[in-house]
């Protein structure tokens, strides 16, 4: 039995003008946490050893920071008014949704592509080489991926939010995938005992997961990974 990809229609969602107070809350986390996780080694250290002073220090500026941008409007989520309330309408996308979107698809795609490296490594050597990998390679993903949402490829940090309908499937399709098999990888990290063969279980569980569940984000079956075809009125979250 096929599935059917499900679809949203523009004229058919709820429209609001402004964004209520808890809606604005709710969303200033996620970007805490996404720019909490910018410096990546110092994350590494945190996860493996518990952190420092310096993982506080960097948690209060960033906290700071967002709350600042976020009184301001220039969080996404976090405005007093959705930016975006038509659908494929060919308006500027402002500097705060590039920057914010480029910064979310690094804390995405930095740590489950680095991770992986690591657990090929770990399966291919027999020696875990981890903490290398993110001294080596973290900055130069971090720097390539600034590079792609400076030049507007990433979706959502695009110059124009004509794509928007697509383009925030794209995004949460990686959400769900990237943030299930992290946690499913933590799981086993933390429960199974070092040996060649559970590195084997971490890398295929790992693989497994994003696979799964890019499958079915690309079916529309999780929130907000539906296309939104175009239509009269839409508000992007």
């Amino acid at each position: 039995m096929s599935l059917a990809l499900k679809v949203e229609y523009a004229h058919e969602r709820k429209i609001r003008l402004r964004n209520k107070v808890y809606y604005r809350i709710n969303h200033l986390p996620i970007w805490i946490w996404v720019f909490f996780l910018a410096p990546g080694p110092l994350t590494f250290d945190l996860f493996e050893r518990g952190g420092s002073i310096w993982n506080w220090i960097w948690l209060g500026v960033v906290i700071v920071a967002t709350a600042i941008a976020g009184r301001f409007s220039q969080l996404p989520g976090v405005e007093a008014r959705p930016y975006i309330l038509r659908f494929n309408e060919d308006k500027p996308n402002p500097l705060y949704r590039r920057i914010c979107y480029t910064f979310a698809w690094n804390a995405l795609l930095n740590f489950a592509l680095l991770n992986l490296a690591g657990l090929i490594a770990a399966v291919a050597t027999g020696r875990w080489m981890l903490k290398q990998i993110y001294q080596n390679g973290y900055f130069p993903v971090l720097g390539f991926v600034l590079l792609l949402g400076l030049a507007g490829v990433l979706p959502r940090a695009r110059r124009s939010t004509k794509g928007e309908g697509f383009e925030r499937r794209y995004f949460y399709g990686t959400v769900w995938s990237v943030t299930f098999a992290q946690t499913i990888l933590l799981i086993l990290w933390k429960t199974l005992p070092r040996a060649h063969y559970t590195d084997v279980i971490k890398l295929a569980s790992f693989v497994a997961t994003l696979c799964a569940i890019g499958v079915v984000s690309t079916f529309g079956l999780l929130p907000r990974t539906r296309p939104i075809l175009p239509g009269e009125l839409m508000v992007a979250d």
